[in-house]
């Protein structure tokens, strides 16, 4: 397994070069295509309806908004062609930032997103757009924080395990940068022996990993009354850890969003990329 097809979402902010930045390193790292997508809804008439119908299919789209994808189509064209990288291409869509996400999520192989900025709204697009697309694409997100910069990106992996469905699936989405990795280290929290952890915490999945050629070292964290996920921040920042390995928890009901504890705690606080899938 490997990465073939990267979707990273360019927005119209100054912080989309640094997206970008992972973005075409993991392109290159993985001889892998690379489509930019900028997405942006339309505004609301008196009547609480889209002013106007998708560009592609008729009518028109505001100025501010035209202006805003042009920002972004250039951060993203500039970006590769520096890079060099010859297997790109460029989307816009307006009109349902969500759905369009969705939609072309699905056909990629790992979605890259920005980390929401909690100050303000870039884009028009909702503060949380990071957790809808994270609850609904379908496939595994890697989110990078809205501040800082990451000259390597899954070199030095922290792997929150759980044992449960959405932490197995964001272990095996992650197994093309595992593979890769210098080190990684598996943290279990809390684990109860017997169970789904089996009889020694943290032993099953290591072997498993071991099969896929990724030697690990498994840690334990105990506590009555621990805060998973600062916890989870502690330890990547104590080990130089440049990527997160997490299930993301929760569900949602049309735009609103209720998250896990943990996963909300990364999402606020992370000071290195996170990879996570539903």
């Amino acid at each position: 397994m490997a990465y073939k097809s990267l979707l990273v979402h360019v927005d119209s902010s100054p912080r989309a070069a640094a997206r970008l930045d992972t973005a075409i390193v993991l392109a290159q790292t993985f001889d892998a295509h690379l489509t930019g997508l900028f997405v942006a809804p339309l505004p609301l008439s008196d009547g609480g309806f889209a002013a106007a119908p998708y560009p592609h299919t008729s009518g028109t789209t505001p100025d501010y908004v035209e202006a805003s994808a042009r920002r972004a189509q250039d951060t993203f064209e500039n970006a590769v062609r520096l890079a060099g990288l010859a297997s790109v291409e460029w989307r816009q869509l307006i009109g349902a930032p969500i759905e369009d996400m969705y939609l072309n999520a699905r056909y990629h192989d790992l979605v890259i997103i920005g980390q929401g900025d909690p100050t303000q709204s870039i884009d028009k697009l909702p503060t949380d757009y990071p957790q809808t697309v994270l609850m609904g694409a379908g496939r595994p997100v890697l989110i990078v924080p809205y501040s800082g910069s990451f000259d390597t990106v899954g070199q030095q992996i922290l792997v929150g395990w759980d044992a449960r469905q959405e932490a197995t699936r964001a272990l095996t989405n992650a197994l093309p940068l595992l593979k890769r990795a210098k080190r990684t280290q598996v943290l279990t929290i809390n684990p109860v022996h017997g169970g789904d952890h089996g009889e020694v915490p943290g032993m099953d999945i290591a072997i498993y990993l071991a099969r896929h050629g990724v030697e690990v070292e498994v840690m334990s964290e105990h506590g009555a009354s621990v805060d998973v996920g600062n916890l989870l921040l502690s330890n990547a920042a104590d080990m130089g850890a440049d990527l997160i390995v997490m299930g993301a928890y929760g569900h949602s009901r049309l735009r609103e969003i209720m998250l896990g504890g943990a996963t909300q705690t990364v999402l606020e606080s992370m000071t290195v990329p996170v990879l996570m899938s539903h």
